[in-house]
């Protein structure tokens, strides 16, 4: 008998709980997650806005070199263009392959501020453009997302708040199915009061995007380890390929390019060439060209592999392999954005984020409702 009591006791009081945690981790991330949103709606057009906003490196229409130059040569090209710096990268243009983009800088190991583009003709050897960095409104809503202007520490923060949306999501969850046992799914309550209706709206949409913005939401948060995670795989790894070449200084002769990338693709057979980064960028080994490739399928084509070859005599240091961490990284990346299925899946990312939009801002509403008329708004759910 004391337990058919105490049970009910208890089952309320586990509501009353998790009620408080959804009511609490969503008032702390709510104004966060709406800014979220609002900027998420153009960054899943991102490529199609700059497209409009920004003429693309067209390849000219013209004759064809007899004989194509080999990339040895496309160095040469862009080192006589700006003698004494330093190539960083190099990378070809994933929509045109005819288009090979370098990146120079005055230092050795300059920062991305300092660095300026040339892109190649690879048919022919001669400069098509110089690109200039992109200082566009999507640049602006794109760091505005991402980290606030507040670089690593507004990535973790907005990782946290993410967190809290996913704690919000699964008590909302666990609150809703006791909520809805007396109204059929789905029902509005049309001739209550306004509160009631707006509760009633943002519980069905709530419930009907739920796996979706957890999907983003645990997307968004393991993007904002992005740095710190590929900051910890060069600390486990690079160290013990490189561990020969500590202390040494940077080559006096850098080997073949050309060598580096036939190399390259014989120890990543089956996989696209991305980019060179050269030994004198910050963002490789001292001593090593780092030849960046990736798959060719729709999804491996999200999953990078790196190759390490000695930029002195151009062998094979060795064919890297990112941890499960960073490969869910990787796949994260353009599920948060629905860049997997192209127009179709944007469109339906973009539906979906402009529900979102109407359950956070319903959220804020039924809770400043509550606050002015405590006795007269329905617990929200």
């Amino acid at each position: 008998m004391v337990s058919a009591v105490a049970a009910p006791t208890d089952g309320a009081r586990a509501i009353r709980i998790w009620s408080a945690v959804h009511t609490w981790t969503s008032l702390v991330c709510t104004l966060f997650m709406l800014m979220l949103a609002l900027t998420g709606l153009p960054l899943v057009f991102k490529d199609e806005i700059n497209g409009w906003l920004y003429d693309e490196v067209m390849v000219p229409a013209g004759e064809v070199a007899a004989e194509r130059p080999t990339l040895d040569r496309l160095v040469e090209v862009a080192q006589q263009r700006y003698p004494g710096e330093f190539i960083q990268v190099f990378f070809w243009n994933p929509d045109q392959p005819d288009v090979v983009t370098f990146v120079l800088s005055p230092a050795a190991r300059s920062t991305s501020a300092r660095a300026h583009g040339i892109a190649i003709d690879a048919r022919t050897g001669a400069v098509i453009d110089e690109p200039k960095p992109r200082r566009g409104p999507m640049f602006y809503v794109l760091k505005l997302h991402t980290d606030m202007f507040l670089d690593l520490g507004g990535k973790l923060f907005l990782g946290a708040m993410g967190l809290l949306l996913i704690a919000s999501l699964v008590s909302g969850a666990v609150v809703y199915g006791p909520f809805m046992r007396k109204l059929d799914f789905g029902a509005i309550r049309r001739r209550r009061a306004a509160p009631i209706r707006w509760l009633d709206l943002h519980n069905l949409l709530g419930i009907v995007t739920l796996a979706w913005v957890l999907a983003v939401a645990a997307t968004g948060a393991i993007n904002t380890l992005a740095a710190p995670l590929f900051d910890l795989w060069r600390a486990r790894e690079l160290p013990a390929l490189i561990a020969h070449y500590q202390g040494r200084p940077l080559p006096p002769r850098l080997a073949s390019v050309d060598r580096v990338v036939a190399l390259a693709r014989e120890a990543s057979p089956g996989m696209r060439l991305v980019s060179v980064v050269y030994p004198h960028s910050r963002f490789s080994s001292p001593r090593h060209y780092l030849v960046w490739t990736k798959g060719t399928t729709p999804l491996t084509a999200h999953l990078f592999a790196p190759v390490l070859i000695d930029a002195e005599t151009g062998k094979l240091t060795g064919v890297l392999t990112l941890p499960w961490y960073l490969k869910t990284l990787e796949l994260s990346r353009p599920l948060h954005f629905g860049n997997y299925g192209r127009l179709p899946l944007k469109l339906i990312w973009t539906v979906m984020d402009v529900i979102t939009i109407v359950v956070l801002s319903s959220g804020l509403y039924l809770w400043l409702a509550r606050r002015r008329r405590p006795r007269a708004t329905p617990t929200h759910s």
